[in-house]
């Protein structure tokens, strides 16, 4: 239809994919979610083999969003908020490479918002003197995970309590 806005996508890591993916389903504008795989080696990789450290990849969301009712800005505001951007290779209980903070970009206007973003957050001294560890590259392919692992919590109807995931 004519005068219909583009949907986006945007892919964030912050952890445990669970929790993550929780949180932006609640964001007003974000269209659809997705749990995944991505950042890594190995194509079409399970859950066990991320979880193994083996694959370089990343728990993931993928969102399709309407940029008329959120932007990026504010989706990358959200994602500040919802995990400690200065640990390395972890969240809170959840430890590995897969649990890592990285923010993958679709367009170079994502780079730059994201790039921007981290800077204003070191500038901030939000987290003291310690550095963000938030990476950002490009998005590569994305592996939707298990259909178990979609919407894990709406399917569970329980709030996440202690580690968010069965590895952690």
């Amino acid at each position: 239809m004519a005068g219909e806005n583009k949907l986006e996508k945007a892919t964030f890591a912050a952890g445990c994919f669970w929790g993550v993916e929780a949180s932006f389903r609640q964001v007003e504008g974000v269209v659809d979610t997705a749990v995944g795989y991505t950042g890594g080696k190995k194509g079409h990789p399970t859950y066990e083999q991320v979880c193994s450290g083996t694959t370089g990849h990343a728990e993931a969301v993928e969102m399709t969003f309407d940029p008329s009712k959120v932007t990026y800005h504010e989706l990358l505001r959200v994602f500040w908020s919802i995990h400690d951007p200065t640990q390395v290779s972890r969240q809170g209980p959840d430890i590995g490479t897969n649990y890592r903070s990285a923010i993958f970009y679709h367009t170079p206007a994502q780079r730059a918002a994201a790039e921007a973003s981290r800077e204003a957050l070191e500038r901030s001294g939000q987290f003291g003197n310690r550095p963000i560890a938030t990476e950002i590259t490009p998005a590569s392919t994305f592996w939707r995970a298990e259909e178990y692992h979609q919407r894990y919590f709406e399917k569970r109807r329980r709030r996440e309590s202690g580690s968010s995931c069965p590895g952690g």
